[in-house]
């Protein structure tokens, strides 16, 4: 498997843990009688300041995976791999610390960090993009 696919595989993988984990929480919260079933809100609102920021973060993925996984599957699919490959296992990385960081924490330091996980992000798929437009 090329880096791209691999890239492409962990990043929808990384986004499944973490829809994963929300949801297994909010299985826990309704077997124990925490909260109705039909109590969540999208944004987990109503819920842990951590469930919140869980949310954010798998809706980060989401919202990021047509744009990044759309590179990195355009790249494979139209043979230019080579554009995308070097950096496909650093911006995986990019993405997981942002993750992990917003799971962590909302001080300064920690949204500082969590921005440039995402500028390292977004800088590498303006020049993947760059390098594949014909």
């Amino acid at each position: 498997m090329s880096p791209s696919l691999f890239a492409l595989l962990g990043f929808i993988s990384w986004t499944l843990i973490l829809l994963s984990l929300m949801e297994l929480i909010r299985t826990k919260l309704v077997l124990t009688g925490a909260v109705p079933a039909n109590g969540f809100n999208p944004e987990n609102s109503n819920l842990s300041a951590f469930m919140q920021r869980l949310a954010r973060a798998h809706a980060n993925c989401v919202e990021g995976l047509p744009v990044f996984g759309g590179l990195l599957l355009l790249a494979t699919l139209t043979g230019k791999g080579s554009v995308t490959d070097p950096l496909a296992y650093v911006f995986l990385g990019a993405r997981v610390v942002q993750s992990l960081l917003h799971l962590a924490s909302l001080s300064p330091a920690a949204v500082t960090a969590r921005f440039s996980a995402f500028a390292v992000q977004l800088g590498i798929a303006v020049y993947w993009a760059f390098r594949l437009f014909p």
